[in-house]
């Protein structure tokens, strides 16, 4: 059991829980992810380690109530505990030799740029980071970006921020502006993802893409996260979740990322809540 020492909201629909997870918080690099089961009859669920802590033995991760097993995750307070909490899990990411990056997160994907800033950053590398969301409303650790950033930019697809434009938006106009990067870091949904890399392309800088595939296992041995990279298969939970972005097959992610959203419809619609009485 791993029980929940902080609980915080971050917007209307995400949700940071920290764990006690000394274990995992003493091995965990960014990139890295841990697998998750609230009790026995949950699902496992991967989630990127957001943050950790050595001394505290603190394991931090951000989610999106989006179905059932993360309505169940959202309805736990603080005090109470997981079932199962399994990693550090997944290669690390290499930010070795990089002095200048740009590290861009769209939605959810911020949760997973973070600990990618902030290791650059405490490196020394100049870190510019990017960040988009829908509205301002839905906006997520802007403060704790802003400390891990050489510069920060907020960008919001209705202007509501009084930024209004995509991630590709700013990227674009720093890369005109002549800003030269070892690296560019995107982590989000995969259309995002997909179009910094044909931004990037052009540009011929080298762009990491962070690939959150369907997992069950965690251990490559389901093979239910492959991914084809280069022309060859890899698999998310093993190989990666980091890849050299210009080699994913962004179409079959596409393909594979929807090969469930019926089933994931069922178990919304058939799931009651015990938070409203039953109501479903």
């Amino acid at each position: 059991m791993y029980k929940i020492t902080k609980k915080r909201v971050l917007n209307s629909s995400t949700v940071m829980l920290e764990f006690d997870a000394p274990l995992i918080a003493r091995r965990a690099l960014p990139g890295q992810f841990v697998v998750l089961r609230v009790d026995e009859p949950g699902e496992r669920v991967p989630f990127t380690i957001a943050d950790s802590d050595e001394r505290t033995g603190a394991v931090s991760v951000i989610f999106q109530i989006a179905g059932h097993s993360t309505r169940k995750l959202a309805a736990l307070s603080e005090g109470e505990s997981v079932l199962d909490l399994v990693g550090p899990l997944g290669r690390a990411s290499e930010l070795d030799g990089f002095r200048s990056a740009a590290v861009i997160g769209g939605g959810l994907g911020i949760a997973i740029a973070y600990p990618q800033a902030r290791a650059l950053y405490e490196r020394g590398a100049r870190t510019d980071v990017i960040v988009g969301f829908r509205t301002r409303e839905l906006t997520i650790l802007e403060e704790e970006l802003s400390a891990v950033s050489s510069e920060l930019t907020v960008m919001t697809d209705d202007g509501s921020n009084g930024n209004k434009g995509f991630v590709t938006t700013a990227l674009q106009r720093k890369l005109e502006a002549g800003a030269k990067y070892d690296a560019v870091i995107a982590i989000g949904p995969l259309p995002m993802m997909r179009a910094v890399c044909e931004l990037t392309r052009g540009y011929g800088v080298h762009t990491i893409v962070s690939m959150n595939s369907v997992m069950i296992d965690g251990t490559g041995m389901c093979g239910c996260c492959r991914v084809t990279v280069g022309g060859e298969r890899k698999f998310a939970c093993v190989d990666g979740p980091d890849f050299d972005g210009h080699l994913v097959d962004f179409g079959e992610a596409a393909y594979r990322s929807r090969m469930f959203l019926e089933e994931e419809r069922i178990s919304s619609e058939t799931h009651v809540c015990n938070l409203t009485g039953g109501v479903r």
